[in-house]
């Protein structure tokens, strides 16, 4: 660095020195500094190192200064100044020097290149990476989807994208929760077709009662129609309460049998809606009959609603999937409320086509809603275990060797009927011995939490009868005692299909028990160890009411 304290021509000599070298390269300048110097510097008149500074540029000629340096060693340039103790501006002059020594390494200075840490921080689906650019520790994005406004100017079909990817992302956030079950966007697309063809059909139904009870005409009665429009309401909540009673059991043990039949109820009772302008002096029975229908369909999707959010929610996020549920729940719906406005003004210039509206939609969107109800229940994956899952994975486990997945036990349960289940041949029932119907073999003992007996499912000859596994759990029994039970059970049937004839089951009854026994020591901690590891709840086992109440007990009077 350079400084040239007397810029013009009159100056004999100058000075110079680089202080960023070692102490021991500088050479040791002397300075003398003429008299009018010192008395220039002396002079009220500068009072400050600005001042001095300014005369010092204005007026160079008036001081004809020399410096001069003297190095005591060649190769040691440590400069050392002697400067009079009267000289007043000592630090001022000192700060301006070190001003212009800092500002000249500064523009000297090359630039930093930026350190990226390997550090990731996600918020929502953007992520960040730290980055030290020598100063500062910045956090800097890092996805594709980020953009300026200049980059509209050079590649604009790329941002066009990114910008098209941003709202899409914004959207999905919106909607859908953040963590869930991979299935749950397939199940709420099928969701979405139910809500807006339910929402379609209900707008129709009520334009239906409304004009069936009178609304807009000037002859009919007011408090008549308020009448028969509380009554019907108070009918449908006095069978929801009735139903809810009766079926407490069932939301857990068939879930999506229960939901989707009571859907087909509430598709029932909006066709029977669109019946009350056709016969308008029976609007209390039909309302009512349609109210009933439907609070028992609303009272089944409340139930259920919980148990279908929690198998989705796999961290937990069981409020959030709720909220979200209902946030989709109202947009589905406004949608469908919207389409059903867009028909009506379709049809607005045309009575008779918007009178006989509802009767052509009715079909179109029943047929909408049940297909989308259904396709929605075949992506939910409970993990809760029933008798009816529980004897699938052990079935499965027996025959193929290895536990199936809620998705894949999901997919063999399917949607079937109430009166249908545990009446095919060598099924096997949890429940009691019924009196009426012929027991033929009976195995008992005080050391199980339970015992397995064959029961008779027709009352034909022996020959041709139509046997079932019936197990019978004892008070006390716990989730071990019923997954040991089942597994028996299995074991058991599987030996009676190698047996052929019922005849020859009969004969062989207690050696197939006893078998099935010493599989099933051998074999229980192995299938526990594996239905846990797959996911599957195994904390309790899910029974219906009659599963669950019919236990029995030793006495020992």
């Amino acid at each position: 660095m350079q400084s040239n304290l007397c810029p013009s021509t009159s100056t004999h000599s100058c000075f110079s020195w680089n202080p960023d070298k070692p102490p021991h390269h500088h050479p040791t300048p002397i300075i003398s500094i003429h008299n009018k110097l010192k008395s220039s510097i002396n002079s009220p008149t500068v009072s400050n190192s600005s001042n001095f500074e300014e005369q010092r540029l204005n007026k160079p000629t008036y001081y004809p200064t020399c410096f001069s340096w003297i190095p005591d060693k060649t190769h040691l340039p440590k400069p050392k100044i002697n400067i009079p103790n009267s000289l007043n501006v000592y630090n001022s002059l000192k700060t301006s020097l070190t001003f212009e020594e800092e500002k000249l390494n500064t523009q000297e200075a090359t630039p930093t290149v930026p350190i990226y840490l390997p550090v990731l921080v996600r918020n929502s689906d953007s992520h960040f990476r730290y980055v030290w650019d020598g100063k500062d520790l910045k956090l800097v994005s890092i996805d594709e989807n980020t953009f300026s406004l200049s980059d509209f100017c050079y590649n604009f079909e790329d941002t066009v994208q990114k910008l098209v990817n941003i709202c899409v992302s914004a959207i999905r956030n919106f909607f859908l929760p953040r963590e869930v079950s991979h299935n749950y966007l397939e199940y709420v697309k099928w969701r979405f077709v139910h809500r807006v063809s339910s929402s379609t059909l209900q707008v129709l139904a009520t334009q239906a009662m409304l004009r069936a009870i009178g609304i807009g005409n000037s002859r009919s009665l007011p408090s008549a129609a308020a009448l028969n429009w509380v009554l019907k309401d108070g009918l449908g909540r006095l069978s929801r309460c009735i139903y809810t009673a009766s079926l407490a059991s069932s939301f857990d043990t068939n879930l999506k049998t229960v939901r989707f039949w009571t859907s087909v109820l509430f598709s029932l009772s909006i066709g029977v809606e669109l019946l009350t302008p056709v016969f308008p002096q029976y609007f209390l029975m039909l309302a009512s009959i349609a109210n009933i229908a439907k609070q028992i369909s609303l009272a089944c999707y409340l139930a259920t609603s919980t148990a279908v959010h929690r198998s989705f929610a796999i961290a937990d996020n069981l409020g959030e999937v709720s909220a979200k549920e209902q946030i989709q729940t109202v947009c589905f719906d406004n949608l469908g409320l919207m389409l059903a406005a867009a028909m009506n003004i379709l049809f607005a210039n045309n009575p008779s086509l918007q009178t006989g509206l509802p009767f052509v939609m009715y079909p179109i969107f029943s047929v909408l809603d049940l297909f989308g109800i259904y396709q929605g229940l075949k992506h939910v994956h409970l993990q809760t275990l029933t008798k009816d899952r529980l004897d699938i994975i052990i079935s499965t486990w027996i025959q193929l060797g290895f536990v199936p997945s809620p998705e894949e036990v999901s997919k063999q349960e399917g949607i079937g009927l109430f009166w249908s289940r545990g009446r095919e041949p060598w099924s096997i029932r949890i429940g009691w011995l019924n009196p009426r119907h012929r027991t033929a073999k009976l195995s008992l003992n005080n050391e199980d939490f339970y015992f397995l007996s064959l029961e008779s499912l027709t009352s034909e000859p022996e020959r041709n009868q139509e046997y079932a596994i019936l197990l019978c759990l004892r008070e006390g029994a716990g989730t071990t005692d019923v997954i040991r039970g089942l597994l028996h059970a299995s074991y058991v049937r599987k030996g009676i299909e190698a047996c052929g004839s019922s005849s020859a089951v009969l004969k062989q009854w207690f050696n197939l028990v006893g078998d099935g026994k010493r599989l099933t020591e051998q074999n229980l901690s192995l299938l526990y160890e594996q239905v846990l590891s797959l996911g599957w709840a195994c904390k309790n086992i899910l029974l219906s009411t009659q599963e669950q109440s019919h236990r029995y007990s030793f006495r020992t009077d």
